[in-house]
């Protein structure tokens, strides 16, 4: 089992950046597909990004494209979500997941106009 640990998270303006961290403990063997995912206030968890490092690779949903990166440091078993030109629709509580199953507890962005 793999526990996950989501931190970073906070007010900005609109155009500003957060870096997010999600730190595993436990089977961190399993971690090679981790995934960010977000929900915001009314509405349901959506994917945002994931890496898979076994064969490295990177996908992103749509609305992030271009402003969001995703790295991971296998030494401190952790995850990163870079976030660039933040938008007030990018507010929501994020989560960390390892492919979807396993879940972080989550931390908070929110984005002022």
């Amino acid at each position: 089992q793999v526990q996950l640990v989501e931190s970073g998270g906070g007010l900005v303006q609109a155009g500003g950046s957060l870096r997010l961290s999600c730190a595993a403990s436990g089977r961190t063997v399993s971690m090679n597909d981790m995934r960010w995912y977000r929900q915001a206030p009314g509405k349901e968890r959506e994917f945002v990004a994931g890496i898979r490092w076994i064969v490295v690779s990177t996908n992103f949903a749509d609305p992030v494209k271009g402003r969001f990166t995703i790295s991971r440091d296998n030494a401190k078993n952790t995850v990163y979500l870079q976030m660039s030109s933040l938008e007030p629709e990018d507010t929501a509580m994020y989560y960390c997941s390892v492919a979807g199953g396993t879940w972080g507890q989550g931390t908070k962005v929110t984005v002022c106009s």
